[in-house]
């Protein structure tokens, strides 16, 4: 009788592990990760709005938000299978891609896979009128935010030295910060400029513009010639901060949404449907995303494009 009673119990305890696990297993292929930047910056409003589009519009999808430190965290957690779909700079996916160590990739990151070009970041060098800062040489002896540590825009922010025969040791003093608190840091006279790679009429500049007189400071256009692809020249209109009566000559880098290759065919040909025939709530959250659209959707991508995102261009016709 006891060994029935134990086969009993060893049968029951089998049965409820299964009946336990099993809906897990299920919720893990049914949930969506979307991997941004800072809360400040254009990352995270519009990867809380690409959020919501999938939640409405993926059946049986649980959706999430997460707030990183922006591209080079964001490819790397990808490569781990800690997100789903992610917002990244398309040098930062190129270098993860090819495996460069001096962009901080000890190996290639080979789960990497397209799911669509998006907008460009615009490079935007600020400094305080009260810095005197009017020219990009005029950051020498003076403090400057270069992004947080390894991220995207600190990317940016030491190759464009690198191409203007300068490095950080000839700034007096270098902060390694996201945008919000580097503008909080100018705002307090702590801080003479900070360099942010970000959509157009990103919040943190808005703020900083209507808060102190600022002045843009441009990025030659020659850097583009001598860093090549993907940096491209172009102009920071005028008018798109507070007090910015003239366009700045800078560099554009085209974003890039990124995924892994274990998510599903369909679950990323869904991701790249969904965003497309739902731009306008995407426009609606933050103007940068005015400059995505489907026909560039597939373009220019440093990484293999994933299958259902390859299915989704097909059917439209643009491969």
């Amino acid at each position: 009788m006891k060994r029935l009673t134990r086969r009993t119990v060893v049968a029951a305890a089998s049965l409820a592990f299964a009946a336990a696990t099993a809906p897990v297993a299920a919720q893990a292929e049914d949930f969506i990760n979307v991997l941004t930047g800072g809360t400040s910056g254009v990352y995270y409003p519009l990867g809380t709005a690409l959020s919501k589009i999938y939640g409405e519009n993926i059946e049986g999808v649980r959706t999430q938000v997460q707030s990183t430190k922006a591209s080079v965290e964001n490819v790397n957690l990808l490569q781990q299978g800690r997100g789903e779909i992610a917002f990244a700079l398309g040098d930062t996916v190129k270098a993860a891609w090819e495996g460069d160590e001096t962009a901080g990739f000890k190996a290639k990151l080979d789960k990497l896979r397209g799911i669509a070009a998006i907008y460009p970041n615009y490079v935007q060098v600020v400094a305080s009128k009260d810095s005197g800062i009017t020219t990009f040489e005029e950051l020498k002896g003076k403090s400057l935010s270069v992004g947080a540590p390894a991220s995207g825009t600190e990317l940016n922010a030491r190759r464009i030295f690198g191409a203007m025969g300068m490095s950080y040791d000839d700034l007096g003093q270098t902060e390694y910060l996201p945008f919000g608190e580097s503008v909080e840091l100018m705002k307090n006279r702590q801080l003479d400029a900070t360099l942010q790679s970000a959509g157009l009429g990103v919040a943190s500049i808005k703020d900083l513009a209507a808060s102190i007189p600022i002045t843009m400071v441009a990025v030659p256009a020659s850097v583009a010639d001598t860093l090549g692809a993907p940096f491209i020249a172009r102009n920071i209109p005028a008018g798109t901060y507070e007090g910015q009566a003239e366009d700045v000559p800078t560099l554009a880098i085209t974003n890039i949404l990124v995924t892994h290759s274990d998510v599903s065919d369909e679950m990323a040909y869904q991701m790249t449907k969904q965003l497309f025939e739902h731009l306008d709530e995407m426009v609606a959250t933050h103007a940068a995303a005015k400059a995505i659209s489907l026909e560039n959707g597939p373009k220019g991508i440093p990484v293999p494009l994933h299958p259902g995102a390859e299915r989704y261009y097909k059917e439209k016709g643009l491969m």
